[in-house]
């Protein structure tokens, strides 16, 4: 069987370094879900009557979604399929899309999936933060009803505080992330030993009959609970995109010996609760915990609540810069935080949006269980898209025969589309929220790719070839003035309409010109050896090619240090950048909607500078404009 797995396995003490690294970032989503998903089974918009098959039923129903979900779909198979060990629905539309090169047109409806399933995780990435705290929060009204007032503010103080420490970046405290949470799955798995002891004939509901015996006798209501079931594996796309990070060998051992037996003890130990003590449904994870142990575990669980968020939020800063290389977004303001780490990124307008969507959703919903309406939509959307992709992959790139793809995928699609169905009844309560960021996402960033499409095809086909320029400068050679011009372009083969207005107004040609251009490769990283491809024009003339991967951050400056081309090297001192600036006006034709064209020249207009996202000394910088009509 062909895979896609990276073939370094880390060992000794760089994996256990791995594993705990990995414990605090990957597993936070779907180790904070005890707060409130097996609630939401009798305390949710669907809640089931509170009896003895009901909750034997639901808690089969939550070990096999996390073994058959989590344990075999994602940690036996999906993380198999990583782009050059890097993961996510983006990377794997990429290699879907890179399979079949000569067939684009066919692989438009996976690209638009696939960018579908990256939207839906910025709505991910606003709720999660939301109701993992609020959830966290909630645990003062167990200890006492006098602090319910200050749940609200307390959870938009902690994710203000959250948000503004974006800036700073997750290495100042990543070494506290693994520990913590380490602690955290302890506690999980402590707690649930504690109450199955009191209750231990809830280890019946290992059997899966209980599972079809809640079906059977609870008709439409006992399919709709898997809308809140599913709040159990949420995690699983995290699991993947964040392979990249750790590897897929950390990412399985920490899930097989340490969070599935946690989750696994403490969802039980929930079960058992609620068949002693039937009253505690409405919070059973708080009144798990012993009286004199509730301010410590609220503590302990707000923290695992923001590490959780931590990872979601870096997350969508990196699914951001994955599609501005990727071109389906504006260059946005893209700053490192790490001077060794460079997957450690902050995003400032992204991490605004997420923070103001974050407290109007606290706002709004008010209680983790309104939230728990919106929330699984965005995440199970994801989970169909994803087995779809991977299929393709499997059939096209792995080579399986269609009988095995079918097999396997099918059982996945069919547990998937279960969830689906069930989190479709969520939309009328707050599930329309997901999908109405995900709708405008989407729209926003095909927009940009459709325009960027025409824009180009415009600029070439006004642009002049490289090798009529040069029949004319040696006809009518200009005078050559000494230092370095770089003229930058999209344009892999016209002549840069900047060198073009600089030959025109200014008659004069520097001694060395580079016209280059910045490629974004279908892989996450590109080695320095294949960085810079150089090809000579003639008349001191070079067309250079810089390559870099859609995790990446283009360095221009960085990258021309490496190159020497006989006696010249490049010299910042002696060198101008000639960037050029389209102004862009929306006309009405066929190519694009007329409103299209006008978010497109918006986004344009708001998007980041060339200067900048280059990383190009802003003083030996000149800007040549030209009126384009789209």
């Amino acid at each position: 069987m062909n895979r896609g797995a990276s073939n370094s396995q880390p060992a000794g003490r760089r994996l256990a370094v791995l594993s705990l690294a990995a414990l605090g970032v990957v597993f936070g989503d779907i180790g904070t879900s005890p707060l409130y998903a097996f609630r939401e089974c009798f305390a949710g918009s669907h809640p089931l009557p509170l009896s003895e098959g009901n909750v034997l039923g639901v808690l089969s129903l939550i070990l096999w979604s996390l073994i058959l979900v989590i344990s075999i779909k994602y940690l036996v198979f999906i993380l198999r399929a990583d782009n050059e060990g890097e993961g996510g629905i983006l990377a794997l539309t990429t290699l879907v899309h890179s399979s079949s090169p000569s067939s684009a047109g066919k692989n438009l409806l996976p690209i638009l999936l696939g960018l579908f399933g990256a939207a839906l995780l910025y709505s991910d990435g606003m709720i999660t933060p939301a109701i993992s705290v609020l959830s966290a929060v909630e645990g003062l009204e167990i200890i006492t009803p006098a602090l319910g007032p200050f749940i609200i503010p307390a959870t938009i103080a902690i994710l203000i505080g959250l948000f503004l420490f974006q800036h700073h970046g997750t290495a100042s405290v990543g070494a506290v992330f693994g520990p913590v949470t380490l602690v955290w799955f302890l506690v999980l798995g402590i707690l649930g030993i504690l109450n199955i002891v009191r209750a231990p004939g809830v280890l019946a509901a290992f059997n899966p009959l209980w599972g079809m015996r809640l079906f059977l006798e609870n008709g439409l209501r006992g399919f709709f609970v898997l809308g809140a079931v599913f709040l159990v594996v949420t995690g699983g796309e995290a699991l993947y995109a964040d392979m990249g990070h750790f590897g897929a060998r950390p990412i399985r051992l920490v899930w097989f010996f340490l969070v599935l037996p946690s989750l696994i003890l403490n969802y039980f130990g929930q079960g058992a609760l609620l068949l002693i003590q039937p009253g505690a449904v409405r919070n059973p994870f708080f009144n798990m915990a012993p009286a004199w142990s509730m301010y410590p575990i609220v503590f302990l669980a707000t923290a695992a609540t923001v590490i959780a968020s931590q990872a979601v939020i870096s997350g969508a800063f990196s699914l951001s810069m994955q599609a501005v290389h990727l071109g389906f977004s504006p260059r946005l303001d893209i700053q490192h935080t790490s001077p060794t780490e460079r997957g450690q990124i902050y995003l400032p307008m992204i991490n605004s949006i997420l923070m103001v969507s974050c407290i109007g959703l606290v706002v709004g919903f008010r209680s983790s269980s309104g939230l728990a309406a919106a929330y699984g939509i965005a995440v199970t959307t994801t989970m169909v898209i994803t087995t779809g992709l991977f299929f393709l992959l499997v059939r096209k790139r792995w080579n399986w025969s269609l009988p095995t793809a079918v097999l396997i995928c099918g059982i996945f699609i069919v547990m998937d589309l279960g969830f689906f169905g069930a989190n479709i009844a969520k939309v009328l309560h707050g599930g329309w929220f997901p999908l109405l960021v995900a709708g405008v996402v989407l729209a926003l960033m095909t927009t940009w790719k459709r325009g960027r499409l025409i824009l180009a095809g415009k600029l070439r086909s006004a642009s002049t070839p490289v090798e009529a320029v040069i029949r004319g400068l040696e006809e009518s050679p200009p005078q050559r003035v000494p230092g370095t011009a770089v003229f930058m372009t999209g344009n892999p083969y016209g002549t840069p309409i900047s060198l073009l207005h600089n030959l025109k107004h200014n008659k004069v040609l520097h001694e060395k010109i580079l016209i280059l251009l910045v490629e974004t490769a279908d892989v996450p990283y590109v080695p320095a050896a294949r960085r810079v491809r150089d090809e000579e024009l003639g008349l001191g003339i070079h067309r250079f090619t810089l390559h870099y991967g859609f995790m990446e951050y283009p360095d221009v400056p960085e990258a021309l240090r490496t190159v020497k081309l006989g006696d010249w090297e490049y010299r910042e001192e002696e060198t101008t950048f000639f960037l050029g600036r389209e102004t862009l006006i929306a006309a009405t034709s066929a190519k694009m909607a007329l409103w299209r064209k006008k978010l497109f020249v918006l986004m344009s207009r708001n998007s980041r500078s060339a200067t900048s996202f280059f990383g190009l000394p802003p003083n030996r910088v000149v800007e040549l404009g030209q009126q384009i009509e789209l």
